[in-house]
């Protein structure tokens, strides 16, 4: 599941980043990321760059997550402070989250026993 096609999308990263999702040719900067801007240029569609395309859906992925964290965080910040009574955005931001962080966690733990059977390989 594509947590991108979660409905109610609130977090203005969130939008943003799925805006630049249909963009091609384009140099596109994350920023955020370990306090580090990385800037990469999309090529979509060029068949020799799987890699580039991985890495930038990647990338994207790991803003999205962190995004949703940090809306988990302020909304809870908001409640603690007595800001809002809606429990229900606090419920709907800490599932985001939830989904995100367990998602990310999944493709890294697959990139991690795909990466570990490679080295295993004879050459």
């Amino acid at each position: 599941m594509d947590i991108n096609h979660l409905t109610n999308i609130s977090s203005r990263v969130i939008r943003d980043a799925a805006g630049e999702r249909g963009k091609v040719g384009r140099l596109s900067t994350y920023s955020g990321l370990l306090g580090d801007a990385v800037t990469v240029e999309r090529r979509d569609g060029d068949p020799n760059n799987v890699f580039q395309t991985m890495l930038d859906t990647a990338v994207n992925n790991l803003i999205t997550t962190n995004g949703y964290l940090s809306d988990a965080e302020n909304e809870q910040m908001r409640w603690a402070l007595g800001e809002t009574q809606n429990t229900h955005e606090l419920g709907i931001a800490l599932s985001k989250a939830n989904t995100a962080l367990t998602y990310t966690v999944t493709v890294r733990d697959k990139f991690l026993e795909a990466y570990k059977e490679i080295m295993q390989m004879q050459i």
